[in-house]
């Protein structure tokens, strides 16, 4: 067959339109000659721009224009990807032949809003039901994730004086620190010689303390003496007085992105998808499917329109060193041999609804002590003894617990020594898989779509897969259909089975 001449339709918003990467990628792959052109709003051309398997960007500029442009390009097939009234007008009078649409959904989508009524139609991601579309033209689908270099800023690349100080701002919690860190590595690599400061929350501070990257980290206590109003001004005047000239902001909350504005740093770079995006300078496309160290990364796409992830970003603890002598002997003195399979277990989170059953982790833990011959040691914080303790008590078998007995620099450094981490949707999932440790994570009210699960290659992720899911970003107080099916479904044998094929295919304890 002739390689076709493609237009794509996406005339949405800056997310829709990055989200439709994966699609120009099957495309290629298909028809590796195609000539693949997409028609975007003027504002987000330069999100395309760069991509590889993006051949042109038609901007469109008004429905008599468009249909012009459609009617004299000579395309031979047309995706309609944004499945409106002007979309449906656009494809019925452009006189290409081939067609094909992706369904919206938008009466289900109405119904949900406005009255909580879910439906099946609803379940399914966005991107999916993009590349359900290509099945139509017998295009398989073999790219399903998006990937840092698909999509760029929403303006072109602005050259700009070499910054000599550039802050990173993340004050959110635990995981999302971690997942910053690869960020911090990379601004080193992309502007060396500058100073790179962290500001970041008090309990989080040694996550960056203990990165190599990090020059200074800086706090703000914003459940402290930065709480309120005139501890948002303080926040702001003591980063005024640092001299920064550059700002990237992953955090997406309303309040970093007032502390960066009124810090007055010339340069502020952060997400489209932020509360305080008007605030910045630049944003970036904020992509749900994409792992969440890579879209960190993409804050460094104006400045450098070509980076890409590496094979080393998803390791990045693994390069501030291992384990430390002192920690293995306190190991030893517990029984725990250096030739011993050592298997963590985080039962805890903020969130009760991202907590698996109690009991099931005890069950788990004792099957993996007797038949998998496994040490099992407990791990969490100060909050998590009393769960922890209920876990000890139920598993049958002698545990360890180290629950609020180690410093979050210990616990960085311990996790690094286990040949396994079973866990919750957590901050201790992503330490884990950043030393390169086999995670067997266990999702329930989050989904794997939102990027927040473990970063890198032999993780497994246990979920259910059911309509009502996820039901926030974070988890919740209370399962909110009253049923907590997302975790009641994950059964002890399911988790044992998954945990016993990493262990046999998992990295080596660190010697």
């Amino acid at each position: 067959m002739e390689q076709p001449k493609i237009l794509v339709l996406r005339l949405s918003s800056l997310g829709d339109v990055v989200l439709t990467a994966p699609v120009y990628r099957n495309l290629k792959a298909h028809w590796p000659q195609a000539e693949v052109t997409v028609m975007v709003k003027p504002q987000f051309a330069a999100v395309l721009a760069g991509n590889p398997c993006v051949d042109r960007v038609l901007p469109y500029r008004g429905f008599l224009s468009a249909l012009r442009a459609v009617r004299d390009g000579g395309f031979t097939h047309l995706l309609d990807l944004h499945g409106t009234g002007r979309t449906v007008l656009l494809r019925r009078l452009s006189g290409v032949p081939v067609q094909a649409a992706y369904r919206k959904h938008a009466l289900a989508r109405r119904l949900y809003v406005l009255f909580r009524w879910s439906s099946p139609a609803l379940s399914k991601h966005t991107l999916e039901r993009y590349l359900e579309a290509l099945v139509q033209w017998g295009v398989p689908v073999v790219h399903r994730e998006l990937r840092l270099g698909d999509y760029g800023s929403d303006k072109a690349h602005r050259p700009a004086a070499q910054p000599s100080r550039v802050l990173i701002m993340q004050t959110s919690f635990l995981g999302d620190a971690l997942l910053t860190v690869p960020l911090a590595r990379r601004v080193k690599e992309v502007m060396p010689g500058a100073r790179l400061s962290v500001l970041t929350r008090p309990d989080t501070a040694a996550v960056f303390k203990g990165c190599s990257a990090v020059d200074e980290v800086l706090l703000d206590d914003k459940h402290g003496a930065h709480r309120g109003l005139r501890g948002l001004l303080a926040a702001g005047r003591a980063l005024r007085a640092g001299g920064f000239d550059l700002a990237l902001v992953p955090h997406r909350s309303l309040r970093t992105a007032l502390v960066a504005w009124l810090s007055g740093i010339p340069r502020r770079i952060g997400f489209a998808a932020s509360s305080g995006a008007p605030l910045f300078h630049e944003t970036v496309a904020f992509p749900w499917g994409a792992p969440e160290a890579e879209r960190n990364l993409a804050l460094l796409l104006p400045l450098a329109p070509g980076i890409k992830a590496e094979p080393g970003d998803s390791l990045y603890l693994a390069k501030d060193g291992g384990v430390p002598e002192a920690l293995k002997e306190r190991l030893r003195s517990a029984g725990v041999a250096d030739a011993d399979v050592l298997v963590g277990i985080h039962p805890g989170s903020v969130w009760p609804t991202k907590r698996w059953l109690p009991e099931r982790f005890a069950a788990l833990a004792g099957r993996l002590s007797r038949e998998a011959g496994a040490k099992v040691i407990l791990l969490g914080g100060p909050g998590d003894k009393a769960l922890s303790a209920g876990v000890a008590a139920g598993a049958g078998v002698p545990v360890l617990d180290w629950t609020g007995q180690t410093t979050l620099p210990e616990l960085i450094a311990l996790t690094a020594r286990l040949n396994l981490l079973v866990t919750n949707d957590s901050g201790p999932m992503h330490v884990a898989a950043a030393h390169g440790v086999p995670v067997l994570a266990l999702f329930g009210p989050t989904t794997k779509e939102l990027g927040f699960f473990p970063y890198g290659q032999g993780h497994r992720v246990l979920e259910a897969d059911l309509n009502c899911r996820p039901c926030g970003l974070h988890g919740s107080r209370a399962c909110p259909e009253g049923h907590f099916l997302c975790m009641r479904l994950i059964t002890v044998e399911a988790a044992f089975q998954a945990a016993r094929e990493l262990l046999g295919t998992g990295t080596e304890a660190a010697a």
